[in-house]
């Protein structure tokens, strides 16, 4: 069907597509993001169904996030799936979501470890400041 790829040495990108999408964060349900921007920044949310081409209705039963309808723009898609079906109750969410791990997951990887990092640097005082400037010199 498709030629196997072949990968030089100095080349990131096959030379031959393989048939793999490139692409693998589809807005879907039960696609787990970020919300980044309104009274909800910065928590995760479950897109439960998708109503036009910009807008998806989301639900956050676990994480404090009310069953909404949010523009695709206010959201980043992670990398993490829930097996739900369209327009899922919140019940059913929580119930995948608690099951699926996803706070554990999340919280494994490099992007929230480096919003955690950014957040616990945003509220040092004057004196953390200081400690980590003489450890960094020292």
């Amino acid at each position: 069907m498709f030629p196997v790829s072949v990968r030089s040495p100095g080349n990131a990108f096959p030379a031959v597509w393989d048939g793999q999408a490139v692409f693998t964060r589809f807005v879907e349900a039960g696609r787990v993001a970020y919300i980044n921007y309104g009274s909800n920044f910065g928590k995760l949310c479950t897109i439960v169904d998708i109503i036009d081409g910009k807008r998806v209705l989301i639900d956050g039963p676990t994480t404090g996030v009310k069953r909404q309808q949010i523009s695709v723009s206010r959201l980043y898609l992670t990398d993490f799936v829930i097996p739900l079906e369209r327009g899922a109750k919140s019940a059913a969410v929580a119930k995948a979501y608690k099951e699926a791990e996803i706070d554990n997951k999340w919280k494994e990887t490099a992007w929230a470890k480096k919003l955690a990092a950014r957040a616990a640097k945003a509220a040092m005082n004057d004196f953390d400041r200081f400690k980590a400037h003489y450890a960094k010199k020292h």
